[in-house]
């Protein structure tokens, strides 16, 4: 058998040939060349699965016959993986060439390091912020850090964050085999936030690097403000409540919703924010019933979730995880009316 790789690029498709042909050439590009591609078609239509088949034979190519989401699929790439390190990339993100030098070089810093975050920009203008790692409000919404900032140079030094966004991230795979992987159950969406939560509760740490550089297409697969994009992700905050955040939390989560629901309703109404760019596009009334539906379908699943929660490695205390949590909290003000 050939030498295992240091690192193993995890690619997840779903009917954009366009974009994934764009994202492979960057990781062509990578001045770090000990690295496999692991390309998961989600059951494309589109000829993507085909095409990756005959111009990129370099690729490790998995099919699947149905869209099993970005978490099943990155289970799949992640499950195939042969590098020490799994980097995960967004078919609408391409990397720039030291993407992955400057990722493995900060994991290197301390053996207890199990995720490094990149800093992503909007790939139409680089010098607007996507995410330079995550935040979280008390409620369970978490939102990218500095995302929609102009790049001032206000995150270019290497420094801890909660989790990386797993648009463009890296994950030490002793962390993963101790923790698991993504929740299949969340689908898509706050899902490297359930990760990445679950890996800080084990005690891993995570860092954030500014020379590990992503451009990213922000919701090129399921489109920035639809239905099903806020569906899953006010049904998934709830979830990563129920399943991670100590018990002492729990009361307040509501109330903390509460809020956040009254603000975003201020926010569509002025048409500022997030809030107010889903209303231009779905209406009131298509909010309305988003949420319910979201709402209804979270407690639906809080079954599975409480049950899961059981099975979390924890190495922090309730004190700690809360202390962790208030350290990288998100403010309302930037999570309602500050867009990206």
């Amino acid at each position: 058998m050939p030498r295992p790789p240091a690192v193993s690029v995890v690619v997840v498709n779903w009917n954009r040939l366009d974009l994934l042909e764009a994202c492979l050439a960057s990781l062509r590009q990578q001045t770090w060349q000990d690295f496999e591609t692991v390309v998961v078609d989600n059951g494309s239509t589109d000829g993507s699965a085909d095409w990756v088949a005959r111009e990129r034979p370099d690729v490790v190519l998995i099919r699947n016959t149905e869209n099993r989401g970005f978490c099943g699929a990155n289970n799949q790439g992640i499950q195939a993986a042969r590098g020490t390190f799994v980097a995960l990339l967004n078919n609408d993100a391409e990397a720039e060439p030291r993407w992955l030098e400057a990722l493995l070089a900060a994991a290197g810093q301390a053996p207890d390091i199990g995720m490094v975050a990149s800093k992503i920009v909007s790939y139409d203008d680089p010098n607007v912020i996507d995410k330079v790692g995550h935040l979280i409000y008390p409620d369970g919404q978490n939102r990218g850090r500095g995302s929609g900032a102009i790049d001032r140079g206000q995150f270019d030094r290497i420094e801890e964050v909660a989790w990386p966004d797993g648009a463009g991230a890296l994950y030490r795979k002793e962390m993963l085999d101790e923790i698991g992987l993504f929740d299949e159950d969340f689908f898509a969406y706050a899902d490297d936030a359930e990760l990445g939560l679950r890996g800080r509760l084990a005690g891993w740490r995570c860092l954030y690097t500014p020379h590990a550089v992503v451009r990213h297409r922000l919701g090129s697969t399921l489109g920035r403000h639809s239905q099903r994009r806020l569906f899953l992700i006010e049904r998934n905050r709830i979830w990563l409540v129920a399943k991670l955040f100590p018990k002492r939390l729990w009361p307040a989560a509501p109330l903390f919703a509460a809020l956040r629901v009254s603000a975003s309703a201020l926010a569509a109404l002025r048409g500022r924010g997030e809030a107010g760019k889903a209303r231009a596009q779905l209406s009131t009334w298509g909010l309305i019933q988003c949420l319910i539906r979201a709402n209804a379908a979270a407690l639906w699943g809080l079954p599975g979730m409480l049950a899961k929660r059981k099975r979390v490695v924890r190495r922090l205390s309730g004190a700690e995880a809360a202390r962790l949590l208030r350290t990288f909290r998100i403010s309302l003000a930037e999570l309602i009316f500050e867009t990206s």
